[in-house]
């Protein structure tokens, strides 16, 4: 007896997408400092936001904390991708900690700008979400109360500043553009003598990863974004998804998170990855999806990325005994 055919099934699969140039160092710097060291080498918060990564590198040897008052003395410990407060190393130094930061470079570019903007004595307006490790790790740059959070369009028409003709304005990386640019306006408005950063903060990879998803929402009768619940970045590319037309967007951990009953009626599907989930789980979907379905994969370009960071010194243990001798 002949088995029944399986149903046809279209994934658009957008380029770019998954490990940005920050996570990519971020995850190497862990990797390097326990070639050097060896096990265990800890690291203060996820190193980036994906459980499948911090999972990997825990089994290599890794150990997460949430402060640094977790670390024993005289251990390795590694700052997160996302940046750290200026007390963390200040703590670190003071405990004589080895440390190692993977503060992704285009977020210190961002604590730069702060810095400079609140020297200059202006009030620093940074967009951006309550709570997230890289917003904690832009405001704590400089003295408290030097920069002003604005979430919401109601918060950038209702936030005041000491001097409204001195006023700077700053980003975290992984915003919806659109949402940001919407924000961005009314504090015009609000500050004409505001000062914008020269660059775009918003980095390219969230840019180029909301064009790509924003590309395939078009076409697609539902779009699965690869990440995790807490990745800024990937809870984003679901809205711009849903903005862009596909309103059955959703953000799944794993193919496991797939309720397979529900996709009886698709036959165009888009498939992303968010800036720190790795290939491996989009590769993992997508044979899920062979098991059920007769696939074709059609790859959409809408950018190349070729950015690569250097990592910093990594310290080791016969550094440190050096050091003090």
């Amino acid at each position: 007896m002949t088995p029944p055919s399986k149903p046809s099934i279209r994934i658009l699969l957008a380029r770019p997408r998954g490990f940005c140039a920050g996570v990519d160092r971020a995850i190497a710097i862990v990797r390097e400092a326990l070639a050097k060291n060896g096990p265990p080498v800890y690291v203060r918060h996820e190193i980036v936001h994906n459980r499948h990564v911090v999972e990997e590198l825990r089994r290599a040897g890794a150990v997460f904390v949430e402060e640094l008052d977790e670390v024993p003395d005289g251990a390795l410990v590694v700052f997160s991708a996302h940046g750290v407060p200026k007390r963390v190393p200040r703590e670190a130094i003071r405990r004589r900690l080895r440390f190692a930061d993977a503060t992704c470079p285009l977020v210190s570019k961002v604590h730069r700008e702060v810095e400079r903007h609140v020297a200059a004595g202006r009030t620093v307006l940074l967009i951006g979400h309550a709570g997230h490790p890289e917003v904690e790790g832009t405001m704590g740059q400089v003295p408290e109360g030097t920069v002003l959070l604005v979430e919401t369009a109601a918060d950038a028409e209702a936030v005041q500043v000491p001097d409204p003709a001195r006023v700077a304005l700053a980003t975290q990386t992984t915003l919806s553009v659109a949402d940001t640019a919407v924000l961005r306006a009314i504090l015009r408005r609000r500050f004409p003598a505001i000062v914008e950063p020269r660059r775009e903060d918003i980095c390219y990879a969230t840019t180029n990863r909301q064009q790509a998803v924003a590309t395939i929402a078009r076409r697609a009768d539902l779009v699965f974004v690869v990440g995790a619940p807490n990745s800024s970045n990937s809870l984003r590319l679901v809205e711009v998804a849903r903005q862009s037309g596909c309103a059955r967007a959703e953000l799944i951990q794993s193919s496991a998170d797939i309720d397979w009953r529900r996709l009886r009626g698709p036959t165009v599907v888009g498939l992303t990855a968010g800036a720190s989930a790795p290939e491996v789980l989009v590769r993992e979907v997508i044979d899920a999806f062979r098991h059920r379905f007769a696939v074709e994969v059609e790859e959409v370009t809408t950018a190349e990325e070729n950015v690569s960071f250097r990592l910093p010194p990594i310290p080791s243990a016969e550094e440190a005994v050096r050091a003090a001798e």
